[in-house]
């Protein structure tokens, strides 16, 4: 089998403070890894060391088969990166943003400008090539962002809460423009608190105070705990490693409310 992501052992650390702590997965080409945890687990340091922007404090690792360490340009070169702050130039326009984003990754001028097409065609961005970035709503900026990353037209597509902040009709669309562009052979690595997004990767990943907990399918998840719910799941492990008092449900908060007579 082919992996997009293969890594061993990683470890990251900041002084005495581990961010990442002995990280192993693979990822076979093709399919959605979603990554999960809470805020300041580790999953924005190990992305970081994944696109080849931080080095690991030990550890190894292949990303579309190159060498973690000794290659890291090669992996920049080959991935597509969209932050959930979508990273655009708002005093640019739609076709300006990609335009810029084409020229980084020296794109021929022929070539960009039959990929701008192809790219706002994708993300069904027609009528909006002159507007500036900065007049767009967020989810018409969410959509700029994705066209942006894919300019180069990588292999591996890096998503880091890219729905926060936008509406549910636009989280929608998005997803599913991302599972099409999974029919076509990208690998996608993605991390959302939103759990009905997570159900939809093909392979989960829990990541809790810098340790992967578990990584298996969503099938396999439900199985082994008994409930078709990834929120659940979620909330059960937290619970579990931080003995924290977290309601099980909002069900059981709206009995508690229903209990005290509220409306």
């Amino acid at each position: 089998m082919e992996y997009a992501i293969s890594i061993k052992k990683l470890t990251k650390k900041f002084g005495n403070f581990t961010a990442v702590d002995d990280l192993s997965f693979d990822i076979p080409k093709g399919k959605i890894f979603g990554f999960l945890g809470p805020n300041g687990s580790g999953k924005s340091t190990t992305i970081r060391m994944i696109c080849g922007v931080l080095k690991p404090t030990s550890g190894e690792g292949k990303v579309l088969g190159y060498d973690l360490i000794k290659e890291s340009e090669k992996i920049k070169q080959n991935i597509g990166y969209m932050s959930q702050k979508f990273s655009l130039y708002e005093d640019l326009t739609v076709e300006e943003n990609l335009e810029f984003y084409g020229n980084i990754y020296m794109i021929p001028k022929d070539k960009l400008e039959e990929r701008k097409k192809e790219l706002i065609e994708m993300a069904n961005l027609r009528g909006k090539e002159k507007s500036l970035a900065g007049t767009l709503s967020g989810g018409w900026k969410q959509r700029l962002a994705l066209g942006c990353s894919l300019i180069h037209k990588p292999s591996l597509l890096i998503l880091d809460e890219p729905t926060a902040g936008v509406d549910p009709v636009s989280r929608r669309e998005f997803w599913s423009t991302i599972t099409n562009l999974v029919k076509g052979g990208i690998t996608v690595l993605v991390t959302t608190h939103y759990m009905d997004e997570a159900s939809i990767c093909d392979i989960i990943g829990f990541i809790y105070n810098s340790r992967l907990i578990t990584i298996n399918t969503t099938d396999s998840l439900y199985k082994e705990h008994g409930i078709n719910n990834l929120e659940d799941i979620f909330i059960s492990y937290v619970k579990e490693l931080s003995n924290k008092d977290v309601v099980s449900s909002f069900d059981d908060l709206k009995l508690e409310r229903q209990k005290r007579g509220d409306k």
